[in-house]
């Protein structure tokens, strides 16, 4: 809703909750400059992203029952899954394969 002050570090729960594709996205895009030009440590969940949006994160951190999943760079995140035996299929977008 609001960004007040100079933060070290933000922490935002669910905000794309109500909003369109199009808007988180441009959210996201905002915090990430923010972040970068900053030097600023921003921590967002979110719960269903897209292709777009998911890929404007530098590093992820994926829970599964109260566990850390994956903690590391986004891009890292499917070939350390595949390592594990677990395949990505053809059709199937990045962020669908890791929340399922």
């Amino acid at each position: 809703e609001m960004l007040v002050g100079p933060a070290r570090a933000f922490f935002m729960d669910e905000i794309s909750n109500g909003l369109d594709s199009s808007t988180t996205y441009k959210i996201v895009g905002f915090l990430r400059e923010m972040a970068h030009l900053m030097d600023t440590t921003v921590v967002v969940t979110l719960l269903q992203p897209s292709t777009e949006t998911f890929e404007l994160f530098d590093d992820i951190i994926l829970l599964g029952e109260g566990k850390i999943m994956y903690q590391g760079p986004r891009e890292k995140a499917l070939d350390f899954f595949e390592s594990m035996g677990f395949e990505c299929p053809l059709q199937k977008n990045v962020p669908d394969f890791l929340l399922e």
